[in-house]
């Protein structure tokens, strides 16, 4: 059972549609070069960093590519809750134990998005997410799949995201309307430029809309960003 899944389950939605043209703005971020493995991340806890990429993952499916979402938020996953799958096995599992990723990839009910969940909670998800293993394993899995979503903790609370934003094409920033602390947006921000790190926007999230009560993903270019 796929669950809080918008734009799989109401596709003509409001909502379903601010991610549509998400996924324009994503895919037009770069013309000299590909834009295809992306990190999602947020500058703070309950900012809804997951539920943007599993949307965007779909999103990205239904356009006709291949999706694969890695859950690489080791402290709290939430991908498996999400697609209704199990996290008994996963990325954290795959890394401790040097084993093939592959067997740990899962088939959704949306056609066209597998989920590499996160596995059990490790005691060092750091130390794992910035291993060579690691690395590798974003490497080859952009040999076989078109899209490459990686959800991560939020960037200014631990380093796990820091890491991770070296090895992909450019990151999504999530911050909850209404909510998000600016001097934490501007650091998560500012950290990611001093890493020379590509941003390629911002999601402005928990928009109220008057005709229903789910959020509202709207997208700004990073170029237009203060």
């Amino acid at each position: 059972m796929v669950y809080s899944l918008i734009t799989f389950e109401q596709t003509k939605s409001p909502i379903s549609e601010a991610y549509r043209v998400l996924r324009t703005n994503v895919q037009f971020t770069s013309v000299d070069s590909e834009t295809q493995i992306i990190m999602v991340t947020s500058s703070g806890p309950r900012e809804g960093k997951s539920h943007t990429v599993a949307n965007l993952g779909v999103s990205m499916a239904q356009s006709g590519k291949s999706v694969l979402i890695i859950d690489a938020d080791l402290r709290n996953p939430t991908q498996h809750k999400l697609f209704g799958l199990d996290n008994g096995e996963g990325l954290s599992v795959s890394l401790v134990q040097d084993q093939d990723y592959h067997k740990y990839i899962r088939e959704t009910t949306v056609p066209g998005v597998m989920v590499l969940s996160a596995g059990p909670v490790p005691p060092n998800p750091a130390e794992l997410v910035g291993s060579k293993r690691m690395k590798c394993l974003i490497e080859e899995v952009g040999d076989q799949f078109e899209i490459v979503l990686i959800d991560t903790p939020p960037i200014i609370a631990v380093t796990d995201a820091a890491i991770l934003a070296q090895e992909v094409d450019g990151v999504i920033l999530v911050l909850a309307f209404g909510e998000v602390n600016k001097d934490y947006a501007q650091k998560a921000k500012g950290l990611l430029d001093k890493l020379g790190i590509k941003i390629l926007g911002a999601v402005l999230n928990k928009v109220d809309m008057d005709t229903n009560d789910y959020y509202y993903y709207n997208y700004h270019n990073s170029s237009e960003q203060k």
